[in-house]
């Protein structure tokens, strides 16, 4: 006869298998003695005895009477340990922790182990034996609740660590499908998606879920991402640290949200984000915010750096600061007496010196190059004012018009800003997505040939790629002439395209909706051009294999 037995039984007086095997080994009459061992581990109503028979003349087996009996009585002790952690009285965790005494011993067992968990669950401060006993047993830990499991990690950081290294990772990889996505539109391409969009993402929400209202918890993962971004100079991981604190706001964790100093900066730049635009009095606030910074708490500006170096913030800013600059324009004002466009540029200029702050540990904000205001912005504007002028020439009647061509240079100002400054390379690059959404043609033929070389090569990052393959797209007649190609492709996308794989990538999901208007001899040279070394990826060769069927 085989018996099933449960550890930790004996140790609350409850009878076991091993006790019913022995009681049989060594009794004279086995049927009085199974009799006799269902009267004292049976349920204990005296009314029950004599209903018992009535189950077994219906052919019920006595175990299914007691499961169900059993899984009743569970579900109500589970119900009322819910309703004892949510009342009022003063004890009610004193009672849980004395429950919690005589159950767990019983942890292992899987019937019983669902009231253990039940009760771990809403003990705000488990014993740490029984927190220790957990952590130790894998199985225990993996179905444990995540309240428990935030005790536990609060005090082992390399655990919660392996926790959250995965959700990382993951949320890296997602960025960068969206930015290598084979959809290319202008109207829906990476910062489509609206703040609040973003935040129901998987991992925002498992990462919120796990830190809870946990204070010690979120610095944990706050310090995971600054040294992730120091580690690799990957922007998305400032993204994550915004929607994170906008997530715990949203469920309102005033826990966290009211000791996190950049909580109200963070909030008023993600209503901006979301309209893509910063209006006068946010602005105001942003500053207010900035300024506030008190004298010993300068480490803050990192933090407040790392949420300006989020790309979303930074589309932002430099999508006003183009608009500013079409305002100035049309008022004939000078950059440098727009207060508005100053602060627009120290945001800028202080997210894109997040990682520098970072890593030196110097809290200070950078400079700002004057020269940025007196030299560059006034040399891109001469680019707008030329190519005005140019486009109102051309709708001059015939006998009005004079003989002005399109310029074919740059200032000087211009070109040089683009390599030695991330400030004004960023409103540069930002000025030629605009210029491709007029689908202005001769500008962009002007100025693709300059962005072969910018600071940090800021022109062949993934986000710029991303956005200007997508605004090309409006363009796709003029890739019929050779003279555009040659500057798109020759000019541009091509001049480094042995070195940078992403340059290929970006390409490729340009062609996949453009091939077709692209000038068929050109096509010929590009598709040799294009083909891929044999260690590239399999997605390479797809993409050049579908352009090819087609072409």
């Amino acid at each position: 006869m085989e018996t099933k037995t449960f550890g930790g039984l004996p140790e609350l007086g409850i009878s076991n298998g091993e006790d019913l095997k022995e009681t049989l080994t060594n009794c004279t009459e086995p049927l009085k003695a199974i009799d006799q061992f269902q009267m004292e581990n049976g349920i204990l109503l005296p009314t029950l005895q004599s209903a018992l028979p009535f189950l077994d003349l219906h052919g019920t087996p006595r175990l299914e009477f007691h499961q169900s009996v059993f899984d009743e009585l569970r579900e109500k002790l589970m119900e009322r340990v819910a309703m004892i952690a949510e009342g009022k009285e003063e004890d009610r965790y004193g009672k849980l922790e004395e429950l919690l005494e005589k159950s767990f011993p019983l942890v292992k067992m899987p019937s019983i182990q669902p009231v253990v968990m039940q009760v771990l669950k809403h003990l705000p401060k488990v014993p740490e034996k029984k927190l220790k006993m957990v952590m130790a047993d894998k199985e225990l830990y993996k179905v444990c609740a995540v309240e428990v499991k935030r005790q536990i990690w609060q005090d082992n950081q390399a655990l919660f660590g392996d926790e959250v290294s995965p959700l990382l990772k993951q949320y890296i990889v997602e960025k960068e499908a969206a930015l290598f996505s084979s959809d290319l539109s202008i109207l829906h391409n990476f910062f489509s998606p609206s703040p609040k969009m973003r935040r129901q993402g998987e991992v925002v929400l498992k990462l919120t879920q796990m830190i809870g209202k946990n204070v010690k918890l979120y610095d944990m993962v706050l310090q995971f991402l600054r040294t992730l971004f120091l580690r690799t100079r990957n922007v998305h991981y400032c993204t994550l640290r915004a929607e994170l604190l906008m997530s715990l706001h949203d469920l309102d964790i005033s826990e966290i949200c009211s000791v996190d100093p950049c909580h109200k900066f963070t909030w008023c730049l993600d209503a901006c984000i979301r309209e893509k635009f910063v209006d006068g009095k946010r602005a105001r606030e942003l500053q207010g915010f900035l300024d506030g910074v008190k004298k010993g708490q300068e480490q803050v500006l990192g933090d407040l750096s790392m949420i300006l170096c989020d790309p979303f913030a930074s589309n932002t800013l430099v999508l006003t600061i183009m608009r500013n600059l079409q305002e100035l324009l049309s008022q004939d004002a000078l950059p440098r007496d727009s207060p508005d466009l100053m602060l627009l540029l120290r945001m800028l200029s202080l997210g894109q010196g997040a990682w520098d702050m970072i890593d030196s540990q110097v809290f200070k904000e950078p400079r700002l190059d004057l020269e940025l205001m007196t030299r560059f912005l006034p040399a891109m504007m001469s680019v707008v004012v030329d190519d005005h002028t140019y486009s109102v020439e051309q709708k001059l009647p015939t006998e009005e018009k004079t003989s002005l061509s399109y310029p074919t240079t740059l200032p000087d100002a211009f070109t040089r800003y683009l390599q030695e400054n991330r400030v004004a390379c960023e409103m540069g690059l930002y000025y030629i997505l605009h210029i491709a959404k007029l689908r202005n043609k001769n500008a962009l033929q002007r100025l693709l040939p300059a962005l072969v070389e910018t600071y940090n090569d800021m022109a062949f990052g993934d986000i710029f790629l991303h956005l200007l393959t997508g605004h090309l797209t409006l363009l796709s007649d003029e890739f019929g002439g050779e003279d555009f190609c040659s500057v798109v492709f020759d000019g541009f996308l091509l001049t480094t395209f042995s070195s940078k794989e992403n340059v290929h990538r970006h390409t490729l999901r340009m062609l996949l909706h453009l091939h077709h208007k692209v000038l068929p001899s050109y096509m010929e040279t590009l598709m040799k051009t294009l083909e891929p070394p044999k260690q590239v990826g399999f997605t390479f060769s797809v993409n050049l294999f579908i352009i090819s069927a087609w072409v």
